[in-house]
Order: structure tokens, then C-alpha cells, then sequence
């Protein structure tokens, strides 16, 4: 889908759920990974994830459109825009729009990164596994309070 038919289905869902027009900018935005769309309150654009179209489908990212649109309309009117005001609530499940996007597979895959660092206590063995760098010398150990020494672990096995 591209960009314009975007803004033609934005200004339908509009009129058709709102009865008001939409007349500001509506597009893609690939980098959004982490959240469906976003309206610009300074603009009064609004932003959608084409990743949530193709992997979702036209029935939730219409539902995030109408979410985008809650704060859009309502902003406009000087109402309740944010996601805690009752007007925002309301308006929301009046028009059927979605308060929350799924999220995308390919986000919930990610690989961990592995624990670097072990932090190992001088006087009572006991072990902290990390995975930043930090310095032992401003710590001590949370068990027996004694000097911690940092070990560098090789995470070339992988």
C-alpha cells in the first residue's frame, strides 16, 4: 500500500467513524517496530507502521488508525487527547479502535545478549553475573559485604 492510499483509507475511516475530516498527512513510517502509529500534535500528522499492516492485516492496523484519529480529533477540539483522559477513553471505544497494538514477531525474537562480566566475592565465593562492565571497586558484595572481583567472561563459545 503507499503512502496516498494511506491517506485516502485515513480520510474514509474519518468520515465514516468521526463524521469529521481528516485534513493533515498521513504515511508510512517503516522505523516504527515498538508502537503501531503515532500522531504528531504539533503537525497533526499521523504515522503507521507498515509492518503491523503486513503482518496483521487491514482489520488491526484499520483499528490503530482510529486510535491515531481519537487523538487527532480530540486534539483538535480541544478535548482529552492523551491515553489517561476519560474523553480519549470513550471516544476510543465508541469507534472500535484498538488501545493497544500487537506486537511484531520478529521484535519478541530478538536474541539476549549473553552475560559478559561475573562479579565473584573475595570472602564468600558468592557470584553476580553481568552483562556491562562496571567497576567492583565501587560495590560490595550484597551477601557478606566483602571486595568483589570482576572476571571477564569468553563469550566466543556462541
Amino acid at each position: 500500500m503507499t503512502n496516498e492510499a494511506l491517506q485516502q483509507w485515513v480520510e474514509h475511516i474519518s468520515l465514516t467513524f468521526f463524521g469529521r475530516p481528516f485534513q493533515h498527512q498521513a504515511t508510512f513510517n517503516s522505523r516504527l517496530t515498538a508502537t503501531g502509529g503515532r500522531y504528531f500534535t504539533r503537525s497533526h500528522n499521523i504515522e503507521i507502521s507498515p509492518h503491523q499492516l503486513s503482518t496483521f492485516g487491514e482489520e488491526e492496523t484499520e483499528k490503530i488508525i482510529k486510535h491515531e484519529l481519537c487523538h487527532y480529533h480530540l486534539h483538535i477540539l480541544k478535548r482529552g487527547y492523551r491515553h489517561r483522559d476519560a474523553d480519549f477513553k470513550k471516544l476510543l471505544a465508541h469507534v472500535g479502535g484498538s488501545r493497544y497494538c500487537q506486537s511484531l514477531p520478529e521484535r519478541s525474537q530478538r536474541k539476549t545478549i549473553p552475560f559478559r562480566y561475573k562479579l565473584l566475592c573475595g570472602k564468600c565465593g558468592m557470584e553476580y553475573l553481568r552483562k556491562r562492565k562496571l567497576d567492583p571497586a565501587k560495590y560490595a558484595c550484597g551477601k557478606c559485604r566483602g571486595k568483589l572481583n570482576l572476571i571477564i567472561l569468553d563469550i566466543s563459545a556462541d
